[in-house]
């Protein structure tokens, strides 16, 4: 795919943490939870989020769009179509330029009726191409008459992913989209957002399937600890681990099931006792002195970006 020059969305050393009491109730301490985080989205491809839970992943997207608890606080620059990404305006951008599908099916209104909430505020209804969308994802067509409690995890997420893609945003964030779908069902649900990127819009795809992302994504981040340690070609993760730039962006790769399943030792470290240096130093097997006193900025390394000094 042929990059534009002008991203889509740009996110630039951002920071999220939260103001939370300690045990004795009485003294307030900031809980960093995401920190020095990167990632560009440019018009017409689907970039994956890949990385373990607790690596900030929909975090990241209730960052762009405005919708954090009241006790966060967002540093770092966060910029859509070249502006800055204001309160204001991501209120304004919600569910119309900007659509999510959210992680948890608890999204649903339980007093509508499905139809009725994925069309929407829009008018006219576009029940022709809700119905299209619902025939394509295999719900059956009497779903829009039911009430969310009567439908399973999996026909709710689809109608999550309807309901997103019926806005016609230009940039759908896609949490966790596809669990609870059958195999056929979740690569239907990617086709329908590779087909919106062709189109020239942009899917922010979060996703511990990185099997099945790579078959339709064009880049992958990779998060760890709350910030991206590599940004990587899909081809990269297909071609194996020697194509990768950061250690632990191998190390998922040989995670994966066909891979040998082989796990590293260690845990991600908890945002509260992060280590000095690189985050990932601690569990890293070819770490320097330098890696655990300093943190690693950003390179760009065999048409990637990478936060290692031995990439």
């Amino acid at each position: 795919m042929e990059q534009k020059k002008e991203a889509l969305l740009e996110i630039h050393d951002l920071s999220v943490s939260f103001r939370m009491y300690e045990e004795q109730g009485l003294r307030q301490s900031n809980l960093q939870v995401i920190s020095d985080l990167h990632l560009t989205v440019y018009p017409g491809e689907i970039v994956a989020v890949a990385g373990s839970s607790g690596s900030g992943k929909s975090l990241l997207a209730s960052a762009i769009l405005g919708i954090l608890p009241d006790n966060a606080a967002v540093g770092g620059h966060m910029h859509y179509k070249g502006q800055e990404l204001t309160a204001a305006w991501q209120k304004r951008l919600r569910g119309t330029e900007i659509a999510l599908v959210p992680q948890s099916v608890a999204f649903l209104d339980p007093l509508m009726r499905v139809g009725a909430q994925a069309d929407g505020h829009r008018r006219p209804r576009p029940v022709r191409k809700r119905k299209s969308l619902f025939h394509r994802l295999g719900l059956p067509e009497e779903t829009e008459q039911l009430y969310p409690f009567q439908l399973s995890g999996g026909m709710a997420r689809r109608v999550l992913v309807s309901t997103a893609l019926l806005a016609d945003a230009q940039l759908v964030i896609a949490d966790e989209p596809t669990p609870g779908m059958s195999l056929p069902q979740a690569l239907e649900a990617l086709r329908l957002f590779r087909e919106m990127a062709d189109e020239g819009k942009a899917v922010l795809l979060i996703t511990h399937d990185i099997d099945l992302a790579v078959e339709f994504a064009d880049r992958v981040a990779v998060f760890y600890a709350g910030t991206t340690v590599e940004t990587a070609l899909a081809g990269d993760f297909k071609k194996g681990p020697d194509s990768l730039r950061h250690p632990y962006s191998r190390a998922l790769w040989r995670a994966l099931p066909q891979n040998g399943f082989s796990p590293i030792p260690g845990f991600q470290p908890y945002a509260q006792n992060l280590p000095a240096g690189c985050l990932f130093a601690p569990r890293c097997p070819h770490k320097t002195a330098q890696c655990t006193t300093q943190a690693p900025p950003v390179r760009k390394v065999r048409g990637g970006e990478v936060r290692c000094y031995g990439a």
